[in-house]
Parts: structure tokens; sequence; C-alpha cells
């Protein structure tokens, strides 16, 4: 919960931040166009975008979405031959728990029938590395992920970010009218098929194979236990539920790390890590202790690569500005002939015979730059806001670009004598001007010439110069895990206690513990507690883990959340559209009880990273009492219709009357003469291996009529509906394992 709550509050901000973008960038054409901007551009270009956070359990998208997924299979069912003999299982959003993990269930149930076919093969779509660890931990022999080919979609038309059309991009946009491809503009809907790709779990186990045998073993070498032990150690670089380790890192081959101490260990720890979905605590703590012994020299290896891939980063860039700036140089001298080619050879020789003379090399003069700013120069400083600074920078000669980012790149020497201004004096400079060669004057007056420039082109100012600068800052990394006294700083500053409190260090240790172990009972056999969670935003140094053999874990189910419980969980207030309007008071009056829960800004702390995405949202934990007792005050003013849509709901059976065995088996049971159960059994030889009950649902009556949901009617009813419907639970099951032969 708390994941989705971080990824919800900062897609509320991410929208914000567009819209106001947008809202900026029509004022910007209406000051262009005299004020003369047509209201249906300004529209068209102004739009409110689609809230993604809707996309959430119990919003009326999902409940539209759930309708409309009923009606499609049901559709299909009468429609098309092809569906005659398919049975589909709906679980929507009403119905608690992920989906990848429902599918999961199904599927150890299906194999604890007496009836289960072994050499059944699955096929899970998605794109997220769970689906390889869950299609793992199934221990089916027969698995496949589908994935769309990700490293394909550069042959994706490129759209502009603002008006959304084709043909340029947000720097050349001018929001004009979009025009219609087609009668209806459906030819610009038209998109390329994505490519898809197969993952063969079944082949990623035959490398696992390889790479997790260790010949010699005191014991028995089982593949089935290793691959389980894979997958839990796979949890320590990250998940859903747990921040990763500090020193796993994915990309730095942290499960690589993680495998070798696991070769090295399991000699010694006489036997496996997991066992039918529980943890051995006293052997993981060996794989604490080993990855402890490493800690220091990872944190320093991985400064020394960061170090590495900044200076090669800083010196492309370096390189690149100069060839821009002998370029432009090119041009202004060959009378704005950017595009005539001067061989490196010409340019040495040129710039020594410009130290030569003492006059320094092409430098522009300051009267050249134009009095006013163009329209077109207001709007890239708007889409592109290093605009000014690329420009600034275009202008210069290529020694001073050579110069200046040299000095950026040593360490900054004490700074000459200024006024109040920030200006040298004219005693200094003359000063300066006695003492320097000639080559040097020619320098410093290209120095001096650039600083009057930057302070005297169009459009920028003091405060643009600082913003520009303070975004192209790296961030600061104050703890420092590469020095000693990380664990000290990292406590004090993440945590805000006491660094020499080693007590809380091991009560983290020991939270993050449970976590491990509740994750891993997830994977295998199914939610462990509803109201579990980690209470940290950090994890803890693998040195914190100690006595976890003493370790007593054990989880209670506790209560599922409903739907608007959840929403109010982790949606932030500006996604409260999704959300009954008596909820808002809530989520908005500054007297409310549960106000802190819904900040409208809060801190992206970067925690050693470079990009905000892969900072941590410093984010309050809710507090379910508190949120409760707050939501039980507003649960009587809720209309009827959202009452409806605040309760759990069930999974479902579709099936078409073309189905013979199937049909008649339920049909009999429920709506002949003799009927009067409710519930029974399948039998898998009539049901085409499908194991479980079905429940009778109350109120339904067969070969009815088929409704489409919506208002729009894009599809057409059915009067005569031949497809049933049933209530189809899944039981939750104890794991079932596959031995190798």
């Amino acid at each position: 919960m708390n994941q989705q709550r971080s990824r919800r509050f900062r897609s509320a901000r991410e929208a914000k931040e567009k819209e106001e973008e947008k809202h900026a960038f029509i004022e910007l054409l209406k000051r262009q166009d005299g004020g003369k901007t047509k209201e249906e551009s300004v529209e068209t270009v102004v739009k409110q975008a689609f809230d993604s956070n809707s996309i959430t359990p119990g919003t009326p998208f999902m409940d539209i979405l759930a309708a409309s997924l009923r009606y499609w299979c049901s559709y299909k069912l009468n429609t098309d031959p092809a569906w005659a003999n398919m049975k589909v299982i709906i679980s929507d959003a009403t119905v608690p728990g992920e989906g990848e993990h429902k599918i999961m269930d199904f599927v150890r149930s299906q194999r604890n029938s007496p009836d289960h076919n072994p050499n059944t093969r699955h096929v899970i779509y998605g794109l997220d590395a769970d689906l390889i660890m869950l299609g793992l931990a199934t221990h089916e022999p027969y698995f496949r992920v589908l994935r769309e080919d990700v490293f394909a979609q550069d042959s994706k038309v490129r759209m502009c970010k603002i008006c959304g059309q084709k043909g340029h991009d947000e720097r050349n946009c001018r929001g004009e009218a979009k025009e219609k491809e087609g009668e209806f503009g459906e030819k610009d809907n038209a998109h390329p098929l994505k490519p898809f790709i197969w993952l063969h779990v079944s082949i990623l186990r035959e490398y696992l194979a390889i790479e997790l045998d260790i010949p010699g073993l005191p014991f028995r070498f089982d593949l089935e236990r290793a691959i389980d032990d894979w997958v839990f150690m796979c949890f320590f670089v990250g998940n859903d539920f747990l921040p990763h380790l500090p020193a796993l890192e994915i990309r730095e081959n942290g499960i690589d790390t993680l495998m070798a101490i696991w070769r090295d260990n399991l000699p010694h720890m006489g036997g496996y890590l997991t066992k039918d979905g529980v943890c051995d605590l006293e052997r993981a703590q060996c794989i604490m202790a080993g990855l402890a012994k490493q800690e220091d020299a990872i944190f320093r290896r991985r400064k020394e690569t960061e170090d590495r891939r900044e200076a090669g980063f800083k010196r492309r860039k370096l390189q690149q500005e100069q060839r821009d700036a002998r370029n432009n140089s090119r041009g202004g001298r060959n009378g704005g002939q950017g595009g005539n080619f001067e061989s490196p050879a010409a340019i040495r020789a040129r710039i020594r015979a410009g130290e030569a003379s003492g006059e320094g090399i092409g430098l522009f003069s300051v009267q050249s730059f134009p009095k006013s700013v163009p329209a077109a120069a207001a709007h890239e400083a708007l889409v592109g806001r290093n605009a000014v600074d690329l420009a600034n920078v275009a202008n210069k000669s290529a020694a001073s670009v050579l110069k200046s980012q040299l000095q950026n790149l040593m360490t900054k020497a004490e700074p000459p004598s200024s006024d109040a201004k920030g200006e040298e004096t004219k005693e200094d400079v003359k000063e300066e001007e006695a003492t320097s060669p000639a080559s040097a004057l020619g320098k410093r007056k290209a120095s001096l010439m650039e600083e009057e420039s930057a302070a005297s082109t169009p459009g920028t100012n003091s405060s643009d110069t600082t913003e520009i600068q303070v975004a192209n800052e790296e961030p600061t990394d104050t703890v420092r895990l590469w020095e000693e006294g990380y664990a000290d700083r990292y406590y004090e500053q993440k945590f805000n206690v006491d660094p020499k409190d080693i007590a809380f260090r091991h009560e983290v240790a020991r939270a993050y513990v449970e976590g491990l172990c509740w994750v891993l009972e997830y994977y295998s056999q199914g939610c462990a507690s509803w109201e579990w969670y980690y209470p940290y935003h950090y994890a803890p140094f693998a040195a914190d883990f100690v006595d976890m053999g003493k370790m007593s874990v054990s989880f209670e189910k506790g209560r599922v959340s409903r739907p608007f419980e959840q929403l109010m969980s982790v949606l932030p207030a500006a996604s409260r559209a999704s959300i009954p309007e008596p909820y808002h008071d809530l989520m908005l009056n500054k007297d409310s009880e549960i106000i802190d829960f819904y900040p409208e800004e809060f801190e992206i702390d970067l925690n050693g990273k470079k990009m905000a995405w892969q900072g941590v949202a410093l984010l309050p934990f809710i507090d379910m009492p508190r949120l409760l007792t707050a939501m039980a005050t507003k649960d009587h003013l809720l209309s009827e219709t959202d009452r409806i849509r605040n309760g759990l709901g069930k999974n479902y059976l579709i099936i078409s009357d073309a189905h013979a065995n199937l049909y008649d088996q339920i049909t009999t049971k429920f709506y002949s003469k003799k009927q009067g159960e409710t519930s029974f059994k399948l039998d898998p030889r009539k049901s085409d291996g499908l194991a479980g009950s079905v429940e009778k649902m109350e109120n339904y009556i067969p070969h009815g009529s088929l409704t489409y949901p919506l208002e729009r009617g894009s599809l057409p009813d059915v009067e005569f509906d031949r497809s049933l419907t049933y209530v189809y639970p899944l039981i939750p099951s104890s794991p079932v394992y596959l031995r190798a032969c």
C-alpha cells in the first residue's frame, strides 16, 4: 500500500507540473498573437489529461472497466465461434489482491486437484519482473511470460508532448488546432502493432540449474529448493514491499553477489534457506554475515565507478560543446555559412595566428545581439529552460569554452576583489593587463566579453541564471557511504535517531526480517497478513542483522480494506475526484483529524541517486485506526451507488452453452427441476480440467438479454444471451512442490 501511495502522490505532482506548463504556454501564445488566440485551440491544448491515479481499486473508472470486461467476454462467447469452449474467470479490482498473485492462487488451487495434468502449460502477460519470480515459485515445468519488446519502441512516431500532434516536438509547437485525418480522425489514431517476445521460464530454470549447482555438497542437491533460495535472495535487491539493502543494486550485479555468498556458505549451512515458503532464519544469518563483510568494499567500488562514469560524461559534454562552439564561430566568420567545413589543422593554425597577433580569436561583439526578444525566443525559453544557457555557450570561442569548462573541473581558487555588483574593478583589470602576455590578454578579454554578453543578453536575468545553475548542479550525497562512519551518518540523517542507538538499528533489521518472511510466504502461499507493512522508508545495513536465528516471526490475517478505505490510503487530495464527495472534507479541511496524511508538498530524497524518479518519497505512513475512525463519521453520507461500489467483489466464471459438458453439468445442478443446491464441486473430466467449485448467483436468470454497460452504445445489445455466469471462489491452498526426477 505504501508503494502505491508513493507512486500516486508522485503522479499527482507530475500532472500538476505539466498542467502548469500548459497554461503558461497558452498565456505565451496569447501574448504573441495579441490576445487573439481562439478559445477552441486553447481548450484543445490545455484539455484535462486522464488522471492515471484513476487506475486504482474502488474508483468509478475501475467499476466501469469491470462491467465492460464482463460484457466483452459474454459478447465474444455469444458471437465468436473460437470462444465456444473457452472458460473465462474474471477477478476485478473489487476482489482483494494483486492480479498476478490471484493468478498464482488459481494455479496452485488447480494443482491440488487429483485430476490435475502436470503437463499443463501456463501463459501470463506483463512486463513486471515479479511475473518471472512467480513463475519460478510455482515450480510448474511449462510456464511462459508474454512481454512487449520494449527495445522496439524507437520506431514509434514521436508526438508533441504539448498538443499531441505529429510532425514536430514541443520546442516547435505553436498550439494550433489538430487537423483530422479521416472523417472522424480515425486514421490519425492508427498505431503500429507492438512486437511481443516470449520468456520461457523453463529455459531460465535450466540456466539456474547450471548456475546453482554446487558439487560435493554434504547433502543431496535439490533444484527446486535451490530455485526457492534464489527467488528469496532476489527480494534483497528490492521489491514492491521492501526497499533494497544499501549494498545491493540490481544494476551492480547485486544478485550475482548474493549467489556467490550462497554458493560459498551452502555446504556449511547444512541445508537450504527456505522450505515450503518458510525461511530458516539461522541460515539466512550466514548470508547476511557474508554480505556484511563486503559492504565497505561495495560502497567504495560504487563510488569509484560513479566517479569514472561522471568524468567520462563531463569529458564527452565538453568535447561536444567545443565542437558546437567551433561550428558557430566558423559560421560567424563565413557570413553565416555555418555548414562550411574547416579541418582541425586549419583551426590550430588560426588559433596560433590569433595568439601571435595578440588579437585573441573569433569573438562576437555585444552590440551584435538583438535589442528585443523575438517571439520564437520567448517560446524557446519556456519549453526549453536551458535554451539561454546553450545560446551563450554557442557564442563562445573554442578557447574560451575550454577555459570555462576546465575551471569548473578544477578546484575553485579565491575569487578576485569585486564591488557590490560583483564586477572586477578597473584597477585589477589594468594590473592584469600590464602583467599578462598578449595571448593571455586576448583570453582575458574574451572572458570579460562573455560575462558582458551573458549579462546583456535579452531575456535573461540573475534569477534565471541562478535557476539554470541550480538545475545543473549535481545532488550532494551527505551520507558518503564510501567514507568511514557512514553507518552513523546514515541512521542520523535517514532515520533521525542518535547514531549511538544500536538497539534501534537492530529494531529496523527485525522489521526487515519480518518483511522478508512476509514476502516469501506471499509469493509461495498467498497473503499472510492484510495489515502488515514495513514501517520505514529505508533499509538497514547487512551488518545490522544479528541473532536472526533467535527471532520468531508470525502473522495474523487481519482485516481486508474496503475499496474506499484503500482509496483514502493511497490517493492524494489532487485525485479526490475518484473518491466519493463526502470524504473530500477529510482531505482538504485544515482541521481534519487526518489532514497530515495528504501533504500538498513532500520531500523526495534522492538517496544517492541522480534522478527524481529514483528517489524516496518521504510521505507519512497511514495509521489505519485513525483513518477508519475519521471515515466512519462520513459513511452515512454515501449514496446507495457508492455503498454498492464500496463492497468486496467476487470472482466470476463465464462459459458458453456451446461448451456442452460443462453447461449440462452446471445447469443440471442449478436450474433443473431437482434444483436446490447453491454450490457444488466441478468434475474436471467434464470441464476440460477445470477444478474448483461454483456458486449460484442470486437473482440471475440464464439466457436473458446482454446489455452494453456504457451510454455511448459502441457495441450492440444481445437479446438472447448464450453465455452463463457463476461465482467461482478461489480457495487458498498450501503450496505443492514438484520435485526433480
